[in-house]
């Protein structure tokens, strides 16, 4: 059975659904926890994936970034708080906050601060600072690049880390993305979360090395590693019960492939990722909430939510339930990312049950 550490997922992430208001300052609360990683989407019209961090807030602003484009960090479409149960919208701005318009966040917390020097062959490089939580398996690091292939960006996890992706702050570059069941040699990969292009070969992101229980490596590249220039870095490791990151292939069927999590999926994130481009889907328990209606919304655009349902949330995983190709196609390789609701057996023996 499918025993677990985290009996309550929903202390360490949660989706929260919200109606804009049209005000320069509205306080969304009902996430449960303070969140140190937010990740908000427009669902009614068109609008950007904006993305924000506590490691970045300066006390009264945390800037924002876009899932959906090569984008600097911008300040002008702020997050002005972080409370104890939610966060402070400090615009009117229309992707996050247009009076009546409908919104979903989906929200990490990662806790204790982090600071120290990344490595280069083993000795002291540039700065970082961030927050980790090793409990729910997820680092937010802020590093400096050193410009030289095989920099070492330590996450403190203290356990080796199966999905990353990374943003320059500074200049219009990809978020890269290594996911540890992309390929065979996942290191030697990488995808963009704001594109939907297919798996690259190429070793200038992850110079052809794997994660280890202290750091990630990362290569020349300028969206990961300029000299002097800042980087963001949203890091995760596997925890049982909780958090799932794999692959599956499908069978273009409506009756589709079944994904085991060993829980119930709160959210749940799949990108086809081998010979073909395919946006990247989201869906999550809280939008509709039950099956048959689990709606899409993509990361790589600004599309709104989407009203077809490709996939059912069960108590121990999920199921594509039609052919489509951002999900099923028939023998090619997707990616999933998943977070829980609920483990499919508690600590103490509780089953859950499916919706």
């Amino acid at each position: 059975m499918a025993y677990t550490t985290i009996d309550d997922p929903s202390v360490y992430f949660n989706t929260n659904l919200y109606t804009g208001n049209g005000s320069s300052s509205h306080a969304i609360t009902g996430v449960g926890f303070q969140p140190d990683w937010v990740w908000i989407k427009r669902r009614n019209d068109a609008d950007s994936n904006f993305v924000y961090d506590s490691v970045r807030f300066n006390g009264s602003n945390a800037y924002w970034l876009q899932t959906n484009n090569t984008n600097a960090e911008g300040s002008d479409r702020p997050l002005t708080a972080f409370g104890s149960d939610g966060f402070t919208i400090g615009s009117n701005n229309s992707g996050l906050n247009a009076n009546s318009s409908t919104y979903v966040s989906w929200n990490w917390k990662a806790d204790s601060a982090v600071s120290g020097n990344t490595l280069q062959g083993g000795s002291s490089s540039k700065t970082y600072a961030g927050r980790v939580n090793t409990t729910a398996g997820i680092s937010i690091i802020k590093y400096v690049g050193n410009g030289v292939g095989g920099h070492e960006i330590p996450h403190n996890l203290s356990e080796t880390p199966v999905f990353y992706i990374i943003k320059r702050l500074s200049n219009t570059e990809h978020w890269q993305v290594y996911h540890a069941s992309n390929t065979s040699a996942p290191q030697t990969d990488y995808l963009q979360l704001s594109t939907n292009e297919a798996t690259v070969d190429a070793n200038t992101r992850w110079n052809d090395t794997a994660p280890g229980t202290n750091s990630i490596v990362v290569g020349s590249h300028v969206s990961v590693n300029t000299e002097n220039d800042n980087y963001i870095a949203y890091i995760f490791s596997q925890k049982k019960g909780y958090s799932k990151f794999g692959s599956y292939t499908g069978n273009g069927n409506a009756d589709g492939s079944f994904v085991y999590t060993g829980f119930k999926p709160a959210l749940v994130i799949v990108k086809k990722s081998d010979s073909e481009a395919q946006n990247w889907f989201l869906m999550d328990n809280k939008r509709n909430g039950f099956n048959g209606q689990n709606y899409n919304l993509e990361a790589d655009t600004n599309e709104a939510e989407q009203t077809n349902s490709d996939i059912d949330i069960l108590s121990n995983g999920f199921k594509c339930r039609s052919n489509g190709n951002g999900h099923n196609t028939s023998g090619h390789g997707y990616i999933f990312m998943a977070f829980a609701e609920q483990p499919f057996v508690t600590s103490t023996g509780v089953p859950a049950t499916a919706r």
